[in-house]
């Protein structure tokens, strides 16, 4: 499953480390937020979707560990969108399916469902939740830190533990139109909104979650920003923009500290690493590109994909770099010069 590792290095002296490939996967990750959960909790295996199954990667070895088979009772054709880990050995998956006529008439599709799925008996586990019944609602989200996922309808965010069952209500009143596009700080403190309809700027704005309310924005994107997430400390966030450029901002006066540039096209992803020290990003040009976050240098760029990158991230223990597009995910792994 590992293939040849290419890489190429811009900087003037070589950096501590290099990121060479280390195995490719059918599939994807999701594809629309941050993948990170895509990877357990202790780096040993990487959860891609490939249609109706679960491909587990064995990380050490960049190969195929075990082949998931998830299926629900009276359901057929169940698609598969994301599949995030929400302890060692279950997953939290999204999807939908058709349900199996009892008459000659069509099957009625579901609506998006989530359910936990125990990787070591390749069964489910624990109920199944009918999400965004009715209509209107945002797919559904996971935020492994704090641990919640999400869901957004009419002015309100839908927070709920996987593990818990327990949740709250966000509503924010001056918010008149839907964002497509958000992201949850780890601390719980912030909330950032992307992607608004009708809305005049591009730039995010800042909900501070105590308040329920707009407190300011981020200030300088000349494109859609198509993503957003925060540091692993909450104290600074990287926007990744259809203008090519990504930006590092610090929390709390939301200033613009960083602007990284070199990718050729938009860029879909950014996501800084576990200690905060790397930010890698993906972008419309098929590459990953490495930074660093003390001056902003580019380390590295990955360029065996074929095809467009939609999302990047970070193992927890920042030893592989895993990302993906609508077909095939690739892996890197660290290595000491």
């Amino acid at each position: 499953m590992g293939v040849s590792g290419q890489f190429e290095t811009v900087d003037k002296g070589p950096p501590h480390y290099i990121w060479v490939s280390h195995g490719r996967v059918e599939g994807h990750l999701a594809t629309s937020y941050s993948p990170d959960a895509a990877f357990s909790p202790d780096s040993s295996t990487l959860a891609v979707v490939n249609e109706d199954k679960i491909v587990l990667m064995n990380l050490a070895e960049g190969s195929v560990r075990k082949v998931l088979h998830p299926h629900l009772e009276d359901l057929i054709d169940l698609a598969i969108q994301s599949a995030n880990f929400v302890s060692p050995t279950r997953l939290v998956l999204f999807g939908n399916g058709l349900v199996k006529a009892k008459d000659k008439g069509l099957p009625a599709r579901t609506p998006e469902l989530a359910f936990q799925w125990d990787i070591q008996d390749d069964t489910r586990f624990g109920r199944l939740d009918a999400i965004g019944q009715g209509g209107g609602f945002t797919p559904p989200r996971y935020f492994p830190e704090p641990g919640y996922l999400s869901i957004y309808k009419s002015s309100s965010f839908d927070f709920w533990n996987p593990n818990s069952g327990r949740g709250a209500r966000v509503t924010l009143p001056d918010l008149k139109q839907q964002p497509n596009l958000y992201a949850l700080s780890p601390d719980g403190h912030w909330l950032l909104l992307a992607q608004v309809a009708t809305s005049a700027t591009p730039d995010p704005v800042v909900v501070r979650l105590s308040e329920h309310k707009f407190v300011d924005s981020l200030v300088g994107h000349h494109g859609t920003v198509l993503g957003i997430a925060f540091s692993r400390d909450s104290r600074r966030v990287v926007t990744a923009c259809e203008d090519g450029k990504v930006r590092v901002w610090s929390e709390g006066d939301w200033k613009l500290l960083q602007t990284l540039e070199g990718h050729q096209g938009p860029v879909h992803w950014a996501e800084f690493s576990p200690d905060d020290s790397l930010v890698a990003s993906a972008g419309e040009d098929k590459t990953v590109r490495i930074w660093s976050t003390a001056d902003g240098k580019l380390e590295q760029t990955l360029s065996e994909s074929q095809e467009p990158l939609l999302t990047v991230a970070f193992s927890s223990d920042g030893r592989y770099v895993a990302a993906s597009g609508e077909k095939t995910v690739l892996v890197w792994q660290r290595q000491s010069q």
